[in-house]
């Protein structure tokens, strides 16, 4: 993972560079750098997410056909290899994506002052100084809830509670698209997730929520974006136009 680590930081690195030559605060080159390292990470994968949206809509398309052989694996596997559709194709990018958004989490952890590993993965001990004293609001970005790093207390906690109830109403908003049914499994991730937030949120540091929060913002546009794209099998078309379909639809 070391290797992840790195290449997180270098890019976190290049963005702080070139946002630091067109701000003069010393702070905000820190915060969008958190948010252009993400938004640089989720444009990287957005293939891999397209190519398992697209191997989820081949198997969901071939179910009323897979429901018709019955339980029959050889009869399955020829439909499979008919339709040129792999079952697990949909796994890999959640594998590659994996180890990336733990990296991700772990350098922007990594980031706190009094660190005993403030050059790894490419750092040098000037820029570690610089963003573990970096701050949003008034807020450092390596500061907790509780863990205000000398800043005001108040500035601290009103700061990471606006941020966390923006990562929880975003987190319900994220689940609330990738979740299909209404079972009690699906009712536990779309209200237990983020409920678990106001107790993982309290502990993040600021930068991490950012990440966070910035995530979920570019995840809700992309399921937009795929849905709209690749829509569920069956499913009325959406944006421009697609409310016209279902009004038609629903009149025809």
């Amino acid at each position: 993972m070391s290797a992840v680590y790195s290449a997180i930081s270098a890019v976190l690195l290049f963005w702080h560079a070139l946002w630091e030559r067109v701000l003069s605060s010393p702070d905000w080159p820190w915060v969008l750098g958190i948010v252009f390292l993400v938004l640089t990470i989720r444009l990287f994968l957005l293939p891999l997410a397209v190519r398992q949206v697209k191997s989820q809509r081949a198997l969901q398309a071939l179910q009323p056909r897979i429901r018709e052989l019955g339980n029959d694996p050889a009869a399955v596997a020829d439909l499979y290899r008919s339709e040129k559709v792999n079952p697990f194709a949909g796994f890999l990018p959640l594998l590659i994506q994996f180890p990336v958004f733990i990296g991700l989490l772990h350098v922007l952890r990594h980031i706190r002052p009094g660190s005993t590993t403030a050059t790894l993965y490419g750092w040098t001990q000037t820029q570690f100084d610089s963003a573990a004293h970096a701050e949003l609001l008034g807020a450092p970005i390596a500061a907790t809830f509780s863990h205000h790093l000398g800043a005001p207390g108040l500035t601290v906690q009103l700061v990471t509670a606006a941020l966390i109830a923006v990562m929880i109403v975003t987190t319900y908003l994220s689940t609330r698209q990738a979740v299909q049914g209404d079972g009690l499994i699906q009712r536990l991730m779309l209200y237990g997730v983020p409920a678990s937030l106001l107790v993982s949120g309290a502990i993040f540091p600021i930068g991490v929520i950012v990440y966070w929060v910035t995530q979920n913002l570019f995840g809700l546009a992309q399921q937009a974006w795929i849905r709209r794209r690749y829509p569920v099998p069956g499913e009325p078309p959406r944006g421009p136009g697609g409310d016209k379909a279902r009004s038609q639809g629903a009149t025809g």
